[in-house]
This record gives C-alpha cells, structure tokens and sequence, in this order.
C-alpha cells in the first residue's frame, strides 16, 4: 500500500507539471524513476492484452499491462489535473512572477538531474542535446494558432498533447496553447465539466499514449544515451516558456481591438520582458525559483533513497 501510495504521488507531480504551459509530466517521471516502467506498461495493450481480456484472465491482464501501477499513477495524474486546474488559473491570474520563477527552478535543475542519469557523453549524445535544445527553443517562439472546437481538432490536440505530455521537456499544455486549445481545453472544459469538448480530447490522448509508447520504448532500450540528452535539451530548451516575467500578448481583430471570449481577452503568447529594477518582487521570485531547485532535489534524494 505504502508503495502505491508513492505512485500515486508521483502521478499526482505529472498531472500538476502537466497543468502548467512549459512544464511536462514526462520530466516529473523521468526525475521520480517512473518513465521508463510507464512506458513500458502503456505498451503492453497490445494484441495478447486484448486476449486475455476476452479470454477473462483478469489475473494474468493485470500482470501483463502492470494495471496497479498504472492505476495508481493515472488517479495521481486526474486528482492533479481535476483539482489544480482551477487553483492554478486562479495562481497565474494573481501571483504569475512567482508560479513561473517556481516552475523556472523545477526544470532548471531538473537539466543537471536528468542530464546526469546519461553514462557516457559521446559525440553523438552530445548532438542530440543540442537537436533536443534547438527543436524546444524553436517550439517556443511559435505562434499560437486560433482555438478550434472542431471534433477532429480536438482529437488532434489529444493525440499531439499527450505525445509531449509524456516527453520530459515538451509541455503538452504548452502544445495546446501553440494549437490554440489550451484555455478551451485545460481551463474551461475542465472547470465546467464539459464532456463536447474533453471525451474527443481523451480519445486523442489515449490513441496517441498507445502508438507513441511503442515507438518512445523501442528508442530508449535501443539509444538509451542519445534518448536522454535529446530529452535534456528539451527541457533546457524549454526554459524559455517559464521566464518569470512576461507580458500577454492579446489576440486583436484587423482594427486593431481586443478580441473577448466569454468578456475575457484572448492570450495570444508571452513576450519576455526584463523586470523595471532589483525590488522586492524580484528577490521573492529568486527565493520561488530556489523552491524549485530545492524541490527537484528532494524528488531526487527521495527516489535515490527508495531505489536503495
């Protein structure tokens, strides 16, 4: 029981890692020792599962997808998701200098303890890093799209978000604000329930964890080095969504005015901006963004001292 409720924990850090713009879940299970028997288990709803499971072999099911683990840290990732949905919107509207420097200090340091975990720094691995860093900075300078409510868009947007939300460093709520989908996706349909717009979401991301699984197993067992610098230039690459200051950028029609959805402006990305002098608000963010590194390093001292 004790170590399922750990696994719950763990997944309740990729749920809120997966809520923030610019932070993934992949890294919070990459850094807690999880991502590569999550992996392996979402591959496992192959063929043979689907036999035992109409064959009601329940047992041997069980066993083969690792469904307890997977139980345990899907119910961590939906507590997480359902309830800080909501606190985090209320967060980033009222205190966003300090959410972003905190988050800022999660990935910073995760960099160096992902970045560690590689055994040998060749020539190739240290390619992919910097291929890994580029593709993350390049994501971060895109345009975000318009929001589309389309069924096929919002399948779209499972399938593409999932994907990142499992790679350490790609932000899945980044991607969906990218695809124009984030407020309608993660803020509005989470906080009223609206089935329209997540059951299309949640087919996506089911279809896409299953196929991508596969392939992210297959390269990882294969180019295990290569796979986490590639993962650690994401997340480096990635800093640069989470600068603590950044002012909003509102989507405007041809003349010039502010576009409103439901009387609130629409974000249409962040520019990072300098903050005006050395003030309080300044050393209250470099204390946040300690928390963050500080945090990172107990999840690591933690899972170090399990393993042992």
């Amino acid at each position: 029981m004790k170590n399922y409720i750990f696994l719950v924990l763990k997944g309740i850090a990729m749920g809120a890692a997966n809520v923030i713009p610019g932070v993934s879940g992949g890294t919070m299970a990459l850094i807690t020792g999880i991502f590569e028997r999550l992996i392996d288990a979402i591959k496992s709803f192959n063929i043979k599962a689907i036999k035992l499971l109409f064959a009601l072999k329940f047992k041997e099911f069980a066993k083969h997808v690792d469904l307890y683990f997977l139980i345990a840290v899907f119910a961590g990732i939906a507590i997480a998701i359902i309830t800080l949905a909501r606190l985090f919107g209320y967060l980033f509207d009222s205190y966003p200098v300090y959410i972003w420097s905190y988050f800022f200090g999660l990935v910073l340091a995760s960099v160096y303890f992902v970045g560690k975990t590689v055994s040998k720094w060749t020539l190739s691995v240290i390619i992919t890093f910097i291929i890994g860093t580029a593709i993350a900075v390049v994501i971060s300078v895109l345009n975000p799209a318009t929001e589309n409510s389309g069924f096929i868009y919002l399948l779209l947007c499972g399938v593409v978000a999932m994907c990142s939300m499992i790679l350490p460093g790609l932000s899945g709520s980044f991607v969906l604000i990218l695809m124009g989908n984030y407020q309608l996706v993660m803020i509005d349909a989470i906080n009223d329930r609206n089935l329209g717009i997540l059951i299309p979401v949640v087919i996506g991301a089911a279809l896409g964890l299953l196929v991508f699984s596969h392939i992210l197993s297959w390269v990882f067992k294969r180019y295990r080095d290569q796979t986490i610098s590639l993962l650690t230039g994401f997340i480096l690459g990635s800093l640069s969504i989470l600068w603590p200051w950044q002012k909003l950028i509102y989507l405007k029609d041809e003349a010039g005015e502010i576009i409103l959805k439901k009387g609130e402006p629409i974000v249409m990305k962040y520019e990072k901006i300098l903050p005006d002098a050395f003030n309080t608000e300044v050393i209250l963010a470099i204390v946040f963004a300690v928390v963050g590194i500080l945090s990172i390093w107990a999840i690591e001292k933690a899972a170090a001292t399990k393993s042992e």
